[in-house]
């Protein structure tokens, strides 16, 4: 099972899209080691000091894809679901400094808490889904998929030319323009989609 990332996919305004879209898609891959479901708490990473979070909707992929094209993307996916993209800055800062790949700043245990899924017939329009992130009672992140750059249709379009998709891997969207920020030990992160709460941790 894989589990694929895209980088910069949301704007601030929408006038923004049309100029970003330039067919090279940040793509990046994470272990499904990194996983942790059902809202369990996550123990912080011995590896990093500085925790970096990213809400973002997690797209699951139905049927198997290959070679797919935008028309027809949307049809391979099967559920949604949200999740956070962790990310160990100084670990990234370290590797990108030699020009070394994303691989351990991304993909540590622990690096993708994710949700239980929603059928897709729960979205009918996915251009336009709301989803947030609070954090110990404050509301760090808000996203609607109207200001993403590459939609989900897109993105599957995009990977299914490099790599085959098969039922049951799952794509992390993209986060917000704004509001990433440190997850500290003691934390309590909750995501919702449409104002209901699927996901919520804490950091231990």
């Amino acid at each position: 099972m894989k589990i694929i990332g895209i980088g910069k996919n949301y704007v601030l305004d929408k006038s923004e899209i049309d100029d970003l879209k330039n067919d090279v898609q940040l793509i990046f891959t994470k272990p499904d080691s990194s996983l942790v479901t059902g809202s369990k708490d996550v123990e912080f990473p011995a590896i990093t000091n500085q925790l970096i979070y990213e809400v973002e909707l997690v797209v699951k992929i139905g049927k198997t894809a290959k070679n797919v094209s935008v028309e027809e993307a949307n049809s391979y996916i099967s559920e949604i679901g949200i999740g956070i993209d962790y990310t160990a800055k100084d670990v990234l800062t370290a590797s990108r400094e030699k020009k070394g790949p994303w691989a351990l700043a991304k993909g540590f245990d622990g690096a993708s808490p994710i949700s239980g899924f929603k059928p897709i017939s729960d979205f009918p329009e996915l251009d336009n889904i709301n989803f947030d992130l609070v954090i110990n009672g404050e509301k760090k992140q808000v996203g609607n998929t109207g200001y993403i750059i590459y939609n989900f249709a897109e993105i599957i379009s995009f990977v299914s030319t490099f790599m085959t998709l098969n039922p049951g891997d799952m794509i992390f969207t993209g986060t917000p323009a704004v509001g990433a920020g440190e997850t500290f030990k003691g934390d309590h992160l909750q995501a919702s989609i449409e104002g209901e709460i699927l996901l919520d941790f804490k950091m231990i």
